[in-house]
């Protein structure tokens, strides 16, 4: 009996994980407004004083903005400000800005949070109208222009925000909270006016 239990064979599964992205797939559209995920990108969290922020422009190759609400973009590469001396920084393109950071000797702190953060566009003549369903900010072309972006709040959820077109908003929000967030701005897409 020993023996038939020794020549048992063991089997073993191998088992295949794949991370599915935060709202995969998902997407709203309404007369005035379309919300829908946007790909995935690459982040960071950039923090430095005023006399680093030469270098690490030169090093992102984007210009780090200095002006409170605004941001600056090239080749797939946007930088938001969000503090006197904090910036999120997105690249679309595919490379990597942690990367490009790693090689300033200038003091700065640069934290990868490609995988904390999902973005969602909001598009359409009913965008701003959508996004005020839970936001504070005031949306309007004179005080919230194309470029410009804050670190604001949506229902109960901290977002930032930003315009890349008269009728075209970002929202990046942590992925915790990504379908509390979809889910806000679907809803305020049905009453958003034209």
């Amino acid at each position: 009996m020993a023996k038939a239990a020794t020549k048992k064979a063991t089997t073993v599964a191998t088992l295949s994980v794949e991370r599915r992205p935060a709202l995969a797939g998902r997407t709203t559209s309404a007369p005035a407004v379309k919300i829908e995920v946007l790909p995935p990108a690459e982040r960071i969290s950039l923090r430095a004083p005023e006399a680093s922020v030469a270098a690490l422009s030169k090093a992102l190759g984007v210009t780090l903005p200095k002006k409170p609400k605004t941001s600056a973009s090239k080749a797939g590469r946007t930088a938001l400000w969000l503090g006197p001396d904090e910036w999120l920084v997105i690249d679309e393109a595919g490379n990597d800005p942690l990367a490009d950071c790693a090689g300033v000797s200038a003091l700065h702190s640069a934290v990868g949070i490609s995988h904390r953060n999902v973005a969602i566009a909001v598009t359409g003549a009913g965008a701003a109208a959508t996004i005020n369903a839970g936001c504070p900010q005031d949306l309007s072309l004179d005080a919230f222009p194309v470029g410009a972006c804050s670190r604001t709040i949506l229902g109960k959820t901290e977002i930032v925000l930003s315009r890349n077109a008269a009728d075209a908003f970002r929202v990046e929000c942590w992925r915790s909270f990504s379908d509390y967030v979809f889910t806000f701005l679907s809803e305020g897409s049905r009453d958003a006016a034209v």
